[in-house]
């Protein structure tokens, strides 16, 4: 794969990346590539950007680059996953399981990279909608999970899950968890759901804190399809999160559908990373 022009991505609106961003960016326009700076990039960061090529997206870049942590790398992902865009992480943040190019040595990978010593993966994602008397509220596309969490109160929520039209069950507790592979080592693995591989084609189902012990996570086929009945918000509105940036309110007379997306996020994974090695680093094994 040759890679010819780079949009660069900075931790959301932080300028504080400025100094890598601007290593990077040196360093790819030295290689060869016309280098624009991305949406997320704060605008006291000065640069030619995406915008600025009056040219759409899939025609002014071919590779995304992104400068942060996991939160930026999620929100870059739902836009060019769109355009079947490839993207890699330059980690900023912290534990960062998928900015994986550690900062220390980022010229060094991106070097890797543009040899063509590299893999893409594809990625599964989840497509979710809301519906409320048979009429759509929300329509998106995850990378990492979709949560119902309660709202501002103490008591447990209560929900019925159905998949594949077949009942499952009724849930007393703090909410669920709908995650893809890449999306076990977030909040899933907090809930104490398993670590899938990421190229595994599943999708988790982990309740929080439900009421019930015997209620435990779930692994399911990636062509599943999920729907989750709002029953009881104890009082008060729930929230649904996509991705953990994107929140919309619900009052307990809703239906959420999960299902695989027709999309993928296509991540770029140099050829001497480890899944397994990230593993033992991130989670510190012994």
């Amino acid at each position: 794969m040759i890679f010819k022009s780079a949009g660069l991505f900075g931790r959301y609106q932080d300028s504080e990346v400025r100094v890598t961003l601007t290593a990077v960016r040196a360093h790819l326009e030295q290689r060869g590539l016309a280098v624009y700076l991305g949406d997320t990039t704060a605008e006291t960061i000065k640069g030619l950007r995406i915008e600025d090529s009056g040219r759409p997206l899939r025609e002014t870049i071919d590779l995304g680059v992104v400068v942060g942590g996991d939160g930026t790398m999620l929100h870059v992902a739902r836009s060019l996953a769109h355009h079947e865009l490839p993207m890699i992480g330059i980690n900023l943040g912290r534990l960062g399981f998928l900015t994986d190019i550690p900062a220390e040595r980022m010229l060094e990978d991106l070097d890797e990279i543009l040899r063509g010593d590299c893999q893409i993966e594809e990625r599964m994602m989840l497509h979710a909608t809301i519906t409320r008397h048979g009429d759509t509220l929300l329509d998106s596309i995850a990378l990492n999970d979709i949560v119902l969490a309660k709202g501002a109160t103490g008591r447990m929520i209560e929900f019925d899950t159905r998949v594949n039209g077949e009942a499952v069950g009724r849930t007393r507790g703090d909410g669920v968890i709908l995650s893809t592979p890449t999306g076990s080592t977030a909040y899933a693995l907090s809930a104490g759901g398993p670590i899938l591989h990421p190229l595994l084609p599943a999708m988790l189902f982990a309740p929080i804190c439900p009421h019930t012990l015997g209620q435990r996570p779930i692994v399911l086929d990636a062509s599943s399809t999920v729907e989750i009945e709002l029953l009881d918000l104890a009082g008060e509105d729930g929230n649904i999160f996509i991705d953990g940036l994107h929140q919309f309110s619900v009052g307990g007379n809703e239906v959420l559908h999960i299902s695989r997306a027709s999309t993928v996020t296509r991540m770029i994974r140099i050829n001497s990373h480890s899944h397994y090695n990230a593993l033992h680093s991130k989670l510190g094994w012994g």
